[in-house]
């Protein structure tokens, strides 16, 4: 039987969490039978860290995992010392979390702040710490770009991740994408391929291996072409995968068979 993970969705944001029972269970209907939450600042971590665990012994469930980590668009009321609160967490729940993050850096939101420079070096430093989080556990990272692959991958190849990670809703050249690859990344496919004006993203993922992608939704975020101004669901995870098939050559079998593999390789393997 076919299944699938969405490996990125916020199912701790309020949009979602009204009546997060009825929409777990329609996931497991249509054979989405895992999530991973990723966290974004401190204010989320005991959330989602509840939400798991709230649901984890529950029958015809889907399955919940979850991420520590510190995003680029929470750091105006953060300073360092919130990075060593984020130390102390993934320590105590290192045999529980999956990965670190969702971290990253975002230039957009930089430029959207009085000092953009200052804004960007904080970025800078909130990423490189949770690298060497990641690099200490040995765990994977999610990580958030947007208009930043100029910052990021020299700050991967300086890490040289043994667990490398996910970049989370990847958009961007066929080029980017390999540079990502060749450090031992996956890619996020998220609802971004269902617009047809994302040309340079959709060739990116015609032509990389099968074996680098993985889905995600993002939700309640980046909703799937004809739901804008919506709040986006898991269950567009579907609708994201059918149009992955659509670009690709393999069959849609595969594709899915794929799929799993690569999060089991990517989250789940020792």
């Amino acid at each position: 039987m076919t299944t699938f993970t969405d490996s990125h969705c916020h199912l701790d944001f309020s949009e979602l969490s009204t009546d997060l029972s009825a929409l777990l269970a329609q996931c497991f209907q249509r054979n989405i039978k895992r999530i991973i939450i990723p966290s974004v600042s401190p204010e989320n971590w005991s959330k989602v860290s509840s939400l798991v665990n709230t649901y984890q012994h529950k029958d015809q469930q889907v399955r919940l995992f979850y991420c520590l980590g510190i995003h680029p668009w929470f750091l105006d009321d953060l300073e360092m010392n919130h990075l060593e609160l984020l130390a102390m967490e993934v320590e105590k729940n290192q045999n529980k979390i999956i990965a670190i993050g969702e971290t990253g850096i975002d230039t957009v939101i930089a430029k959207q702040q009085n000092d953009t420079q200052k804004h960007l070096i904080k970025q800078q430093q909130f990423f490189d710490f949770q690298l060497n989080l990641a690099k200490q556990y040995q765990l994977p990272i999610v990580v958030h770009h947007r208009q930043s692959h100029q910052y990021i991958i020299p700050m991967l190849k300086q890490h040289k991740l043994t667990s490398a990670g996910v970049v989370h809703a990847f958009s961007g050249s066929y080029q980017q994408a390999k540079e990502y690859l060749d450090l031992g990344f996956k890619l996020g496919v998220g609802g971004t391929i269902t617009y047809p004006r994302a040309k340079k993203t959709i060739t990116a993922l015609q032509k990389v291996p099968l074996s680098s992608l993985v889905l995600e939704t993002d939700a309640p975020s980046i909703p799937i072409k004809g739901e804008q101004g919506k709040y986006n669901s898991p269950l567009a995870l579907i609708a994201i995968f059918n149009q992955l098939t659509g670009i690709r050559d393999e069959n849609s079998a595969l594709i899915a068979q794929q799929l799993e593999s690569n999060i089991d390789s990517l989250f789940f393997m020792p």
